[in-house]
C-alpha cells in the first residue's frame, strides 16, 4: 500500500536488486484495486522503463521470447555413467 510512486519505488528496488524478475499483483480490496494499479502505478513503471508500452509480438510465445514451437521432441543426450 502507498502512493503510486511509493509502490513503483518498491517494485523497482526489488527488480534492480535482483530480488525479483516479475511480480504477481493481488488485490488488497475489491472492486477497484486492479483498475487503480493499472491507472496509476503502471504509467509510473512505464515512465521508468520497467513496464512495456506495447507488445512486441503477436503471440504469447513471442511476448515470452520462447521462439517457434516444435512438435518434435528435443534429442536428449545420454547421461554419463559414473564410476
Amino acid at each position: 500500500m502507498g502512493t503510486p510512486t511509493q509502490i513503483a519505488d518498491q517494485l523497482e528496488e526489488s527488480f534492480k536488486n535482483g530480488e525479483a524478475d516479475g511480480f504477481i499483483i493481488s488485490a488488497a480490496y475489491l472492486p477497484g484495486a486492479f483498475e487503480e494499479f493499472v491507472e496509476f502505478v503502471v504509467p509510473e513503471l512505464q515512465r521508468r522503463g520497467l513496464f512495456r508500452k506495447e507488445y512486441t509480438g503477436k503471440t504469447l510465445r513471442d511476448h515470452l521470447r520462447l521462439g517457434k514451437a516444435s512438435l518434435t521432441p528435443p534429442v536428449r543426450q545420454p547421461e554419463p555413467v559414473g564410476i
